[in-house]
């Protein structure tokens, strides 16, 4: 394992302060932000009263079980402004994801939030072995979605240098490394597996690039991966976790100096881990659905936030706030396609969009090299000559692009050979090999 050097860049002091340090402050700004979301959101307030809950009922860290959960719905359906607690005036910003009623979940920031979410990044970048003056190539896209923003200000907050490259074009990606020559990299993990590929198609050797620190997320990877892009550019590639929901990236960051699970950083995101199936909170250890609860956010303060990952809760090692281990997978049926949230139910939508098209198909994941793609296989309504079901694919390739925002493959099938269902219907077959 690489090592880093730690002369510069100190700890924040709450990185290896006490559990009973931790557990006072974290006790003290869930009280603040449970009276802060009753008083200024309607959305909490009317679920504080129906649950038959108050500020005021919450003394200890325990308490918290007694409150509702948010759910991914629940942005939907007060879309787009509903969960907010400040004025919208008091905004700075906003983002936003995908959703699948074609409207998107969208959460805010105030200039403190940004602030605080910056600083939360800053802290994962210094974990991951960044340093102030480290050029970062952040390859995480821009706009709506967190990742490219996320990353950006925290690394900027860190005093690095910032090359703000977004996604794609990979060509142009390796033009910049080579000569711009960033330390540190961030990046989803399959997209890095393409940087690798094009570097070894260029002929160039990726162990001399100056890539030394590779911070990936938006996706789950495996120690298999982390191995085989650790070994091709003799970098330290470490996890990032997030989602827009509960802030975007650095909500969790592992360590360089034991890459053993992603430390939380407890102070601004308190977790629990609870079965899926009842609600109840589990000891930690026991692996159950993540669950969040923001401790500092001013404009969307998001309580017992359902994530739908699955994971555990583990003590601190290389500092005192508790680890999660990497995401094993979801209690519901998202699928995670190069960094993008996709819903059965959203392809679902952009086939009924297409007039020759009946309303059965199936999804296929599988790997082409390094990148995972997707397959629809659908049915034309009747039997179609084959110009109207290339016309058909083309556009439902179309449709998914757009609103979805991720490339997809296409194949129309005989009528009655996809699988009908009595039950619940399969959509997903994942014929991913297990990296």
């Amino acid at each position: 394992m690489l090592t880093r050097n730690h002369d510069h860049a100190p700890l924040d002091a709450i990185e290896t302060a006490s559990r009973d340090e931790i557990t006072a402050l974290q006790t003290e700004r869930m009280r603040r932000t449970l009276g802060h979301a009753y008083a200024n959101s309607s959305f909490y307030r009317a679920q504080f009263d129906a649950a038959g809950v108050h500020p005021d009922d919450f003394r200890t860290l325990n308490d918290l079980s007694k409150f509702p959960f948010t759910v991914k719905q629940d942005l939907r359906d007060n879309y787009p402004f509903g969960m907010f607690a400040v004025p919208r005036e008091e905004i700075a910003r906003l983002h936003a994801s995908s959703g699948t009623t074609g409207k998107p979940t969208v959460v805010a920031y105030t200039k403190n939030d940004i602030d605080m979410w910056a600083q939360c990044v800053a802290r994962s970048i210094r974990a991951a072995g960044g340093r102030p003056g480290d050029i970062v190539h952040v390859a995480y896209g821009y706009g709506l979605f967190t990742g490219g923003l996320g990353a950006h200000y925290g690394a900027e907050k860190l005093g690095c240098t910032v090359v703000p490259v977004s996604g794609g074009m990979t060509e142009r990606q390796i033009m910049l490394i080579e000569d711009f020559k960033p330390r540190v990299i961030m990046v989803t993990p399959s997209y890095m597996l393409s940087i690798l590929d094009s570097y070894r198609k260029a002929g160039l050797d990726p162990r001399a690039s100056s890539l030394k620190v590779g911070i990936f997320g938006a996706e789950p990877w495996t120690n298999a991966m982390r191995t085989e892009i650790e070994e091709a550019f003799d970098m330290d590639a470490v996890d990032i976790f997030g989602l827009s929901e509960v802030i975007g990236p650095g909500v969790a960051q592992e360590c360089v100096e034991t890459k053993d699970g992603l430390h939380i950083w407890e102070d601004h995101f308190y977790p629990e881990v609870i079965d899926p199936a009842t609600g109840e909170v589990l000891p930690e250890g026991e692996e159950g659905e993540l669950v969040f609860t923001s401790l500092t956010k001013e404009a969307f303060p998001i309580i017992r936030y359902r994530t739908r990952d699955l994971t555990r809760l583990l003590p601190g090692t290389a500092r005192s706030m508790r680890r999660m281990e990497k995401v094993t997978g979801r209690s519901d049926d998202m699928i995670i396609l190069r960094g993008v949230n996709v819903f059965p139910t959203q392809i679902e939508e952009q086939i009924l969009k297409c007039a020759a098209l009946a309303p059965h198909y199936e999804i296929v994941l599988s790997r082409q090299g390094r990148m995972d793609t997707m397959t629809v296989r659908c049915e034309c309504k009747g039997d179609a000559e084959a110009g109207a079901r290339d016309s058909a694919a083309r556009e439902l390739v179309h449709h998914v692009k757009s609103v979805i925002g991720v490339s997809t493959l296409v194949e129309i099938v005989e009528t009655g050979s996809i699988a009908r269902s009595e039950g619940k219907a399969k959509r997903v077959r994942d014929e991913r090999p297990a990296r």
